[in-house]
């Protein structure tokens, strides 16, 4: 390898970017951190900052930035740091970066994200959003500019791995069926409520949806997935991703969340990604593809795992899941509704004011409301009106019903 490969990771004091600078570190020889950007965590930065000496830091909320800047000159650092929504997308579009993560949670990550697509980057994808919001955008934009969009989610790298290599490569353009494929399988753990008597989930807390039975996870993503809103949003991220059709992917719950996911083949073949439930091993298959580099992840221990189950997932546990996959063939307008519908919606069940339950019902009637009124959503414009437009849809709803 020439020179170390010169990456930006948008997102960097959250779990994907910490496990990424994890990865990093362990390889300087091929890595370079160029850029790092967050939100409002300044402690959290500094000590990325003072560990990783990045040229550049980006903080998306200017408070936040000027108080980096005066503890990055307390610690006597010299970086630079920018602030603001354009810096993000100049940062990820930037020359002096070759590889940019995307791993801003929620639709903040839209622009950058987009914007490293538009500009050719290799993208590591780990902001749902991007695909939920603007999947026919986003694949467009990297067909055009000749990007490489490598997904980080564990289920769609697993998906990803289990693909023939010329399906790798024509990234979301490959028509399946003429490669052998007969079907993906997207696995899902089922969540913390995957026993739980339907009947009792309008009682739960949100200290009870977080407490995720395999993977730590933040509180938002832990809601989605006791929901297994987030295994819809994966759904429709695969669609897009992998060009499925209906009928060639579907819904698997694997409690053990050892398998990650499963492609079925023509003749009768299954090709699953198996692993311990770290993401740092999706991340360093990304950083590193089409090699492989260690990745600080133990080797998967066969003779310490009993028993690998599966089951169907039932539609009145998880009526998101099926909102989700109802929504994915409607088109753009619905999948950013329920985007945006479900964001609004977890953060209220997180401060109490609505049920578990209320989450499904908030999104189905913003649903129903929205995509009436939005038919074409064909730019970013009319996907974030889109985006906001639910949003408000859905506080209405919620100061309604409860």
């Amino acid at each position: 390898m020439s020179h170390p490969q010169r990456i930006t990771i948008l997102g960097a004091t959250g779990s994907i970017g910490l496990s990424t600078l994890d990865v990093v570190a362990r390889h300087p020889e091929r890595f370079h951190v160029h850029a790092l950007t967050a939100h409002t965590d300044v402690q959290g930065m500094l000590a990325l900052a003072e560990k990783h000496t990045p040229e550049l830091i980006v903080m998306s909320d200017s408070a936040a930035a000027a108080a980096l800047r005066q503890a990055l000159a307390n610690a006597q650092l010299t970086v630079t740091v920018d602030e603001g929504p354009q810096a993000l997308a100049d940062v990820a579009a930037a020359t002096e970066t070759d590889v940019v993560m995307a791993a801003i949670v929620g639709a903040a990550g839209l622009l950058p994200t987009l914007a490293a697509v538009q500009a050719g980057k290799r993208v590591l994808l780990a902001n749902k959003e991007a695909l939920v919001m603007s999947g026919q955008l986003f694949m467009d934009a990297a067909q055009a500019s000749g990007a490489q969009v490598l997904p980080v989610d564990s289920e769609h790298n697993a998906i990803f791995q289990a693909l023939p290599e010329a399906v790798q490569q024509a990234s979301g353009q490959a028509a399946l069926e003429q490669y052998g494929i007969h079907k993906i399988l997207l696995t899902g753990s089922g969540g913390p409520f995957l026993h739980m008597p339907v009947a009792d989930l309008a009682k739960q807390t949100p200290d009870s949806a977080c407490a995720h039975p395999n993977w730590s996870m933040g509180r938002k993503i832990s809601v989605d997935s006791a929901t297994m809103l987030n295994k819809g949003l994966e759904y429709i991220e695969a669609r897009w991703l992998f060009n499925c059709r209906p009928e060639q992917i579907d819904v698997v719950l694997h409690p053990q969340s050892v398998i990650h996911s499963m492609v079925q083949y023509l003749d009768g073949s299954v090709i699953a990604q198996l692993g311990a439930p770290d993401m740092r091993t999706p991340i360093a298959h990304v950083l590193s593809y089409p090699e492989r580099i260690e990745s600080g992840v133990a080797p998967l221990d066969f003779m310490a795992l009993t028993e690998l189950t599966f089951a169907a997932p039932e539609a009145d546990r998880y009526p998101c899941l099926q909102l989700a996959m109802d929504a994915c063939w409607q088109g753009q307008a619905a999948t950013t509704c329920l985007n945006a519908a479900n964001e609004v919606a977890v953060a209220a069940f997180l401060q109490e004011r609505i049920p578990f339950t209320g989450i499904a019902q908030v999104c189905q009637e913003v649903l129903t409301q929205q995509t009436a009124t939005h038919n074409l959503v064909d730019s970013l414009e009319a996907v974030l009106h889109c985006d906001q437009e639910a949003r408000r849809a859905a506080t209405t709803v919620i100061q309604q019903r409860w």
